[in-house]
């Protein structure tokens, strides 16, 4: 009787799941390519611990938020580590594997403290007692597992650096009121590496490395012309005991280059590498080589280099983006890589997937076209994607880019495709300020900050109409964060471009948001503005979306992050308030979160809150496939 009740029982049981499976696959079968895609689970590049690299970190949105994930590769389990309301991304494995660390905020306010848990599982802890909530300045942890060098970041206290170590009290080795951070540490964990922005010029840091104790080893700080416009970054301390060298980034011939440097010696080996884009480097495990990043014209390609022959060897990638790239200690590579038409996959070169996460797989979308236009600072690219079997004019969408210093590339993107399946042609442009295209593209966004950018995109604008792609009646301005802020600064300094706005997680009011916002995006703003809002007032008049809104023509859609340390809720509210003030057509979406979100679920609210924006106020609505 009792066997046969226990039968009975799993035979429910697996009828009851089957049910719950075809449901499921039916509401699937259901749901809109878009949706789909920001739904399809996806994972990071995993992280491996130098030491024990059968262990691994990435993070995954399986359960609907992004969250830390545990992989150990021999055994093939993987452990959900955190679990937050809304998602943790900031997560570092210790160089033995014994221990993730996780960065511990308040709802998206990128303001908290490093907790620490056991890579097999069990409680959190407080991974650096004695240090109390922070803005993250970097974070290095020592092969002795006990040892970890920690940068925070106040609006009292400006950058600090602290060496922690278990059972001691934290020792601060670096303060200075301009932002800074941590680079790395070394492999014997005798030196430390630090970028920092003393000199005032928060693009373009200097490189420092300490002892331990904070005593200063050898300094790094490139200039030109009496002027320290020349950027240097840390890649990382050779994988050896006892070897000083470190790999880092110049800008000495315009573009982003590596090199090594031995902080001891002060010898410098220049790698000369002559690829034309942008070039960054990491170590292969056993010190002998290079893997080298090459990023040129929004797309990237991976190389093998050579230290002892100084041979530079491709290696074989898709036509796409690589978006970050590891060395395993068999020689291996692996990489994220994706196209505008191919969604994302970490692939390896020893041959398949490496993490294909079950459950509903993304839909792909339409690839991307290159265009060229001629604008009042050099040639802007352009990236194109349409609806197949399209004709124009279309309604078009000119979606930028945030950072500003970042590009857009050939790569999958969820939120583009989703305009596209609804019929929109989708424009990004990458306008001066934008990475990729040199150091002088990228530093000419200074002073006139805003209104150079929008320079760019009118320039291609006026292609999109021209060439027949774009109707002129239906142009959409999007973007988000410094992307959100373009579009309404856009609005309003060319009001009869546009047929409509849809501004994510936007700068509105420029002074206000410059005294809310977190201390390193101050200096920022301090570095592209050239002072203060009390310095330079005019240019933050010019430069401010607040300036122009009574210009503002066409219907607003702004989203905002209550929690937002970047792009702060207050100077939306204050926008938002004139736009009230004189009527015009406006509507604001606010979340519990901060600078964007990390719940799928919230994020496709968001989308579909936009869409139907844009089908409510343009003129002849397109058709969605």
């Amino acid at each position: 009787m009792t066997e046969s009740n226990g039968s009975d029982a799993r035979d429910q049981r697996d009828h009851r799941d089957q049910h719950e499976q075809e449901v499921q696959a039916a509401q699937q079968e259901r749901m809109p390519d878009w949706e789909k895609r920001f739904r399809a689970p996806r994972v990071s590049l995993p992280d491996w611990a130098e030491d024990a690299p059968d262990r691994s970190l990435f993070v995954s949105n399986a359960t609907g938020t992004y969250e830390l994930y545990a992989w150990d590769r021999k055994t093939g389990e993987q452990r959900q580590v955190t679990d937050r309301p809304n998602g943790t991304t900031d997560g570092v494995l210790s160089p033995d594997g014994a221990w993730i660390w996780w960065f511990d905020d308040k709802d998206g306010d990128e303001f908290g403290v490093w907790r620490r848990q056991p890579f097999a599982g069990g409680a959190d802890e407080p991974a650096a007692e004695g240090l109390g909530p922070s803005y993250p300045a970097g974070l290095a942890l020592g092969r002795d597992g006990r040892t970890a060098v920690i940068g925070r970041s106040t609006d009292e206290d400006g950058t600090t650096i602290h060496l922690v170590r278990t059972g001691e009290e934290p020792v601060e080795i670096y303060r200075h009121r301009e932002s800074a951070g941590v680079g790395d540490l070394s492999h014997d964990g005798s030196l430390i590496a630090i970028e920092h922005t003393e000199h005032g010029d928060a693009m373009h840091s200097a490189l420092r490395v300490l002892r331990t104790d904070g005593t200063p080893v050898a300094d790094l700080d490139d200039t030109e012309g009496g002027r320290r416009e020349l950027g240097l970054e840390v890649l990382g301390f050779a994988p050896v005991d006892g070897d000083t060298r470190l790999l880092i980034g110049h800008q000495r011939r315009g573009r982003w280059e590596p090199l090594v440097w031995d902080v001891a010696s002060g010898e410098e080996t220049d790698l000369a590498l002559e690829l034309p884009g942008d070039v960054s480097a990491e170590w292969y495990p056993d010190g002998t080589g290079l893997l080298i990043a090459h990023s040129f014209e929004a797309r990237s390609e991976l190389f093998r280099y050579d230290l002892a022959s100084r041979a530079l060897t491709e290696i074989p990638t898709p036509p796409g983006t690589v978006s970050g790239a590891t060395a395993r200690p068999d020689g291996s590579v692996e990489f994220m890589w994706s196209s505008a038409a191919e969604p994302s996959a970490v692939r390896s070169t020893s041959g398949g997937v490496v993490l294909d996460p079950p459950g509903m797989k993304s839909p792909g979308s339409v690839p991307v076209e290159d265009v060229w236009v001629e604008g009042p600072g050099g040639r802007i690219h352009a990236l194109v994607q349409k609806p197949k079997g399209s004709t124009g004019p279309l309604p078009t969408v000119f979606d930028i880019h945030g950072g500003p210093t970042w590009h857009d590339s050939d790569s999958f993107a969820a939120g583009p495709a989703a305009w596209v399946d609804h019929g929109y042609a989708v424009i990004r442009v990458n306008y001066r300020g934008s990475t990729g295209y040199g150091r002088a593209w990228t530093d000419a966004l200074k002073h006139r900050v805003g209104l150079i950018e929008l320079e760019d995109i009118a320039a291609v604008r006026e292609w999109a109409v021209t060439s027949g792609l774009a109707d002129p009646d239906r142009l959409v301005l999007t973007g988000g964060s410094w992307g959100g802020y373009l579009t309404l600064l856009g609005l309003g300094v060319q009001p009869d471009a546009w047929a409509l706005g849809i501004a994510v997680v936007p700068v509105a009011d420029y002074v206000t948001a410059y005294h809310d916002e977190m201390e390193a995006l101050k200096a920022m703003d301090r570095t592209l503005l050239g002072g203060t809002p009390e310095e330079v007032p005019d240019r933050f008049k010019a430069s401010s979306p607040l300036t122009y809104v009574d210009q503002v023509k066409a219907p607003v859609y702004i989203s905002a992050g209550v929690n937002d340390p970047r792009c702060p809720i207050r100077q939306i509210e204050n926008y938002v308030k004139r736009l009230e003030a004189r009527g015009a057509v406006h509507e604001v979406y606010r979340y519990d979160a901060g600078h964007g979100s990390l719940v799928v679920d919230e994020r496709i609210k968001q989308v579909r809150l936009e869409l139907e924006f844009a089908e409510r106020h343009l003129k002849g609505r397109p058709n969605a496939q």
